[in-house]
C-alpha cells in the first residue's frame, strides 16, 4: 500500500517539533491553581482574575481566527505581534488553550521563543503585583 510522502519543508521556514503538549498543560495548570490560591489566600482584588480571564478569552480568539485565515487562500491573518501581545497582557493561558487545541504556532520557533518568553515576563509581573498587593495588605 503506497504511502503519500509529506512535502519536505521549505528552507526558509523556522519549524521545528513542537513542545511536548503535557508540557503546556503543567504549566497552565500550576499558573491557574497557584493564582486560585493567591487569590483565596491573600483576598485579591476581583478584577485581577478578571483581567485574566477576559485577555485569555480574547487571545484564544484571536488564535482561533488566525487558524481559520491560515487554511485559506487570501484571507487576513492576525499579526504574530498582536498575539504576542495579547500575550504579555495577560492572556496567555488563553493562548496557550488554543495553540493546544487548535493546533497552531505550536511548531515555528521563533514564536514560540517569544511566545514563552512573554508568558515568563507576564507570571514575573503578576508575581510582582501580587507580591505588592499582599505587602500593602
Amino acid at each position: 500500500m503506497p504511502t503519500t510522502a509529506r512535502p519536505a519543508p521549505r528552507a526558509d521556514r523556522d519549524l521545528s517539533r513542537p513542545l511536548p503538549s503535557s508540557l503546556s498543560w503543567t504549566v497552565l495548570i500550576v499558573f491557574v491553581a497557584a493564582f486560585a490560591v493567591a487569590y483565596v489566600v491573600l483576598d485579591l482584588p476581583w478584577w485581577l482574575p478578571a483581567i485574566s480571564a477576559g485577555l485569555s478569552v480574547v487571545a484564544f480568539a484571536a488564535y482561533g481566527l488566525d487558524k481559520a485565515a491560515a487554511g485559506r487562500a487570501g484571507r487576513r491573518r492576525t499579526p504574530e505581534s498582536t498575539l504576542h501581545l495579547l500575550g504579555l497582557l495577560g492572556g496567555w493561558p488563553g493562548a496557550l488553550v488554543a495553540q493546544q487545541l487548535f493546533r497552531h504556532k505550536t511548531r515555528k520557533r521563533s514564536f514560540r521563543r517569544v511566545f514563552w518568553f512573554t508568558v515568563v515576563l507576564n507570571v514575573l509581573a503578576l508575581s510582582l503585583v501580587i507580591a505588592l498587593l499582599a505587602h500593602l495588605s
